[in-house]
């Protein structure tokens, strides 16, 4: 009997399994490759927490993954003693479907040990769940969302007491605490009530006092406020993706003082189906055509959109044509980047040791950026954990002065009272900037032109390589291998200059065959420098069976730029493919 087989049976005889649950599982009696998906591992707890597929089984996302995730999380809380414990946790959560029920789960498990609960009275987005660990003095937090993608995916992220997701060491601590809970089934049968425990005073609801800190907060990060003054009726079309942005989103933007902006009707109240965004991620024209439908409709200046959970902050600007074209992540971090840099430069704020955050598989274009107003830029692994850490450890312990940060997957960040991605805050700023530039007779794309001018034409480029299931990702970690077992030659045709190798640790200088260690966290990540500023990676992704290809280059001339990317697209992804597709 397979490891899947024996799973299933074990969970079908238990006799603590929930009636809904067990029907499930007889339904699909017999069919071996959906039990085999379903039970052929437990749902990895990693550094983003858990992330999976909604139903019945070890491999989904249910409350029994869900209640043992929070049990070991709380086991590592007392671990750490009393004082640590007593500052209790913050939860939150989307709009996804079961959300409010695995956040009470969650708290559940929380006040049963103890553990004092700061409970979202309703939903409320990620940057508002870091903001409320700091806020509060907790000694962490979880966000239940799967943040974009499909609806049929819920997740459990978990924070520590800096408002950053947990750190790799902490991390592996809560999933061997998890491996210890033998039975979440009787846990959860055995449980008080949400109702039981908010009686007990342990469980604390919070609301309005939370936006009200936040919001203050995130006004005090206005560059230019008395602009938005004169540009009030700024034409702003925005989208919560039937997330939770809608309500702090609108309400941060007519607090700094906008009072022209529709928000699209189709997609402005919560709904875990995402009816017109299957795939909620405003990286994605089709989930921003109903925003740019509206924008036409009423001549915006601009649609900006936020994903499920308001992390990630996607935009729409108008083009010398009169089109909406949507910018990329690294074009919206660059401007961001450059106008936060610029107005501090320009009123003669920016401190000293002033520095910014990217990552290794983000634009090169920040490195000109930063050295133009004569900043530090560090570049992090993905994953927003990494910047937080440095932001930990250059101004919470040391003397720097963090700027902004952002990663090229629509994530962004500025201020120190947050430590994850936050759309709401470069909502406001995105508006603000887009204000600026019209007091200066200009268009945001016409801003990004001028940017390119300046500096480079950025032309950039994410291939994202999906498989299915459990093949797809034995096909990418055996692909990954191949790449490494001869990283230099295996891309051959293109002019390589260095190979930085983040699992091994490495750095290979192609021209002498040189190879030197360097400092970094061990990742599953490749990085391939070219001449000049040009490049490319590739690192399979820690959420779902999928291998993704980075690359950029850049010109003084679009064309140029387009060309050299073209021809990147071509000779590193072409390989991967062909490879990817023969282990299949």
């Amino acid at each position: 009997m397979s490891r899947a087989e024996d799973a299933y049976r074990s969970w079908l005889n238990n006799p603590y399994l929930d009636a809904q649950t067990r029907e499930e599982l007889e339904q699909i009696k017999g069919q071996t490759v959906e039990i085999e998906d379903r039970f052929y591992q437990d749902l990895q707890f990693g550094t983003a927490g858990l992330r999976g597929i909604l139903g019945a089984g070890s491999n989904r996302m249910n409350a029994y993954t869900v209640a043992a995730a929070a049990e070991g999380f709380a086991r590592l809380f007392l671990s750490r003693g009393k004082e640590q414990s007593e500052k209790g946790i913050a939860i939150s959560y989307d709009s996804r479907h079961f959300s409010r029920e695995f956040a009470e789960l969650s708290a559940r498990i929380f006040a049963a040990h103890g553990l004092p609960v700061y409970f979202s009275d309703e939903l409320r987005p990620v940057p508002l769940l870091s903001f409320a660990i700091r806020h509060f003095g907790c000694g962490g937090g979880i966000m239940i969302t799967a943040s974009h993608n499909p609806r049929e995916y819920n997740g459990f992220k978990v924070y520590g007491d800096d408002g950053g997701q947990l750190p790799e060491e902490a991390a592996a601590q809560v999933a061997e605490e998890i491996r210890k809970v033998s039975d979440p089934m009787k846990l959860l049968r055995e449980l008080p009530s949400f109702e039981a425990m908010k009686k007990t005073g342990i469980l604390r609801e919070i609301g309005r006092e939370l936006d009200e800190a936040y919001d203050r907060q995130c006004l005090k990060l206005a560059m230019n406020p008395e602009v938005v003054r004169r540009h009030a009726d700024l034409k702003i079309v925005y989208s919560p993706l039937h997330g939770c942005g809608n309500k702090p989103v609108r309400r941060i933007l007519a607090a700094l003082g906008f009072n022209a902006v529709e928000v699209v009707p189709e997609q402005e109240l919560p709904d875990g189906d995402f009816p017109t965004a299957p795939y909620p991620n405003p990286e994605f024209r089709e989930a921003m055509e109903k925003g740019i439908e509206l924008a036409e409709k009423v001549k915006a200046d601009l649609l900006i959109a936020t994903d499920p959970d308001a992390d990630r902050m996607g935009l729409a600007v108008r083009t010398a044509g009169g089109d909406f074209v949507l910018l990329s992540g690294n074009e919206i971090g660059c401007l961001l980047m450059d106008y936060i840099l610029g107005s501090k430069a320009a009123a003669g704020q920016m401190p000293d040791q002033a520095y910014c955050v990217t990552t290794v598989v983000s634009s090169r274009l920040p490195l000109m950026i930063c050295e133009h107003y004569g900043i530090k830029l560090y570049q992090t692994l993905t994953g927003f954990k990494n910047i937080a850490e440095v932001i930990h450890e250059q101004s919470d312990l040391g003397e720097g002065h963090f700027q902004f940060a952002y990663e090229e997957s629509f994530g962004y960040l500025t201020g120190l009272n947050v430590r994850d991605k936050d759309a709401v805050v470069s909502s406001m700023l995105i508006a603000e900037m887009a204000a600026v530039s019209a007091a200066q007779g200009e268009t945001l794309y016409e801003r990004l032109q001028k940017l390119f001018q300046r500096f480079r034409y950025a032309s950039e480029k994410t291939l994202p390589l999906t498989r299915k299931g459990r093949e797809g990702l034995e096909s990418i970690a055996h692909c990954m291998k191949e790449i490494r077992a001869d990283k230099v030659s295996f891309f051959d045709k293109l002019p390589l200059r260095r190979v930085l190798d983040y699992q091994e640790k490495t750095i290979t200088d192609v021209a002498t065959g040189i190879v030197t260690p360097f400092k970094t966290t061990a990742s599953n990540v490749l990085v391939y420098e070219l001449e000049g500023l040009d490049w490319f990676a590739c690192r399979p992704s820690g959420t779902e069976p999928k291998l993704k290809i980075y690359m950029g280059a850049y010109r003084t001339d679009p064309g140029e730029a387009e060309k050299a990317r073209d021809n990147l697209a071509d000779l590193a992804a072409a390989p991967i493919v062909k490879l990817l597709d023969q282990k299949a």
